[in-house]
């Protein structure tokens, strides 16, 4: 799951860009203008933006310049439009734009071009650590942390046929079966996923929203979409 911000001046397409990668099992923040979209990244970059070239305030091009002047652009951005020329979305792709769609958007180039911009925003952050060069131990001497080897640690989740068991920090186990279909078993394991959440932290929305990344607004509908009820949780925790 991606928290994905999209940026059209049209409601209709925002709400159809939100319908479609909510489906997808996204987090979708939404801005109108250039302003808004300035403020939704000034509260934490998104995992992707989605961009409108054609906006009555500042136009796409000119806030994708503004967030690479300021160090900004640091997260992969999409640019849309129905009017574009072949050198605006040229421009676009030499100040940092990752990628140009014009519409009306195809779904299929829409979940395609979604999918490889989360992919590369994936590789970007995934910085190569080396790991410290192991010391080996003595024949009789049992490995430890000292002798370069980690100690053993509790699994988070143990893979059994047909499914897995994962355990929280709770130590509260969890089972899903890997017989259901796809979005049944997403939906399930976000389902335990806010559930652990959710007990953990009381009921309370704020720091759930906070431990998982998701604006309240954004939480509240994903719950109700998943059928579950803080209220519940927070007094079976009290």
């Amino acid at each position: 799951m991606a928290n994905i911000l999209v940026v059209d001046d049209e409601m209709g397409i925002r709400e159809l860009l939100s319908e479609i990668l909510s489906d997808e099992g996204h987090a979708i923040q939404l801005a109108e203008n250039a302003q808004q979209a300035r403020e939704a990244r000034a509260q934490g970059a998104p995992d992707l933006v989605l961009l409108d070239i054609w906006m009555p305030d500042t136009d796409g091009v000119t806030l994708l310049k503004e967030w690479q002047r300021d160090g900004l652009l640091t997260m992969p951005v999409i640019m849309m439009s129905g009017h574009a020329t072949i050198d605006t979305a040229v421009e676009a792709t030499r100040i940092g734009a990752l990628n140009f769609l014009e519409k009306p958007i195809a779904l299929q180039k829409l979940l395609k071009a979604v999918q490889a911009g989360l992919t590369r925003a994936q590789e970007t952050v995934r910085a190569p650590a080396l790991a410290p060069r192991p010391t080996m131990a003595q024949p009789d001497e049992a490995p430890t942390a000292a002798s370069g080897f980690a100690a053993p640690q509790p699994v988070a989740g143990i893979a059994v046929r047909g499914g897995a068991t994962v355990t929280g920090a709770d130590n509260h186990s969890f089972s899903l079966s890997f017989d259901l279909p796809l979005r049944e078993a997403r939906d399930a394991f976000e389902r335990m996923y806010f559930e652990h959440h959710l007990g953990r932290e009381g009921g309370s929305m704020t720091r759930v929203a906070e431990k998982t990344g998701l604006e309240r607004t954004h939480l509240y509908r994903k719950l109700k979409q998943l059928g579950v009820e803080p209220g519940k949780l927070a007094k079976k925790n009290v």
